[in-house]
């Protein structure tokens, strides 16, 4: 038998996990029943808390991704922004401009009109010194046909004079009237100079050219084109003009016997008239 087989063991009895004890009472009218004593097994050790409790953890990774999806709404929310402001700068600057183009239009129209209202005029005031001119020079034909037909002398003077106003174009007034008697009957073509075509002043150039002498291709040069001389002294070959001189609108040569010859206008073509049929404004002598 062992030395130590009746010394008693210090160590306490292990109580049984299943040793439970029950308290019954009443309380507020209602029984209630505590048990207490209940214990765990001794043999249950206790869980560390990160074997029974686990939080997330929020990673360097997914706080990056938090930063960059804030980001992006951030640039989209300045993107519409900015759009915004364009969209809104590029409608203000068209209404600008519209604006500005409906002035402009307004100024051209207005200065179209303006021009066209001094043209009228000038072209008005033209007229009333060419048909005063007119005026002029047909009281000096009625004068000097009123003292022609007053006497027999002077009548007879009077028709001489136109006979060899005609009978004497010789040499290079001879060949100018010739070349535009040639032309009667031709159309009137406005800027035409020939040959199967004229306008006024293209049938006056033509005609001088036949003998030498160039002239301006237009009505308004041709009118000063030589030296001024007055209705009632007319010779064979003279430039006979309507309008102001400098500024004439129609050009015709004098022809003899109280006649010219132009291209009037196109339902005429290129005739021969009196010089009745429309008073001229004045004349020059280039020959």
């Amino acid at each position: 038998m062992s030395p130590n087989a009746l010394i008693p063991s210090h160590r306490k009895p292990r109580r049984s996990a299943s040793s439970r004890a029950l308290r019954a009472g009443v309380t507020g009218g209602f029984l209630t029943l505590a048990v207490t004593g209940a214990t765990v097994p001794a043999n249950a050790a206790e869980k560390p808390v990160s074997e029974t409790q686990e939080m997330p953890t929020i990673t360097a990774a997914l706080a990056t991704s938090a930063a960059k999806s804030a980001d992006t709404a951030q640039q989209v929310a300045f993107s519409y922004e900015r759009q915004a402001l364009q969209d809104a700068t590029e409608a203000k600057a068209d209404k600008a401009a519209g604006k500005a183009k409906a002035a402009a239009d307004k100024k051209a129209k207005a200065e179209a009109e303006a021009k066209k209202a001094a043209d009228e005029a000038r072209r008005a005031k033209e007229a009333a010194q060419a048909r005063a001119s007119r005026s002029d020079a047909r009281s000096t034909l009625s004068d000097v046909s009123g003292g022609s037909s007053s006497s027999s002398s002077s009548s007879s003077s009077s028709s001489s004079s136109s006979s060899s106003s005609s009978s004497s174009a010789t040499g290079s007034a001879a060949t100018l009237v010739s070349f535009l008697k040639a032309q009667l009957g031709k159309a009137y073509v406005m800027g035409s100079n020939g040959p199967a075509s004229y306008d006024c002043s293209g049938l006056t150039q033509a005609a001088f050219s036949q003998i030498g002498i160039d002239l301006p291709r237009v009505s308004q040069s041709q009118s000063t084109a030589g030296t001024q001389v007055g209705l009632g002294n007319l010779q064979v070959g003279d430039i006979l003009y309507w309008g102001s001189a400098g500024s004439a609108y129609h050009v015709a040569v004098y022809v003899g016997n109280g006649n010219f010859i132009g291209a009037q206008n196109p339902s005429t073509g290129i005739v021969e008239r009196p010089l009745n049929y429309d008073m001229p404004t004045g004349a020059v002598r280039v020959l």
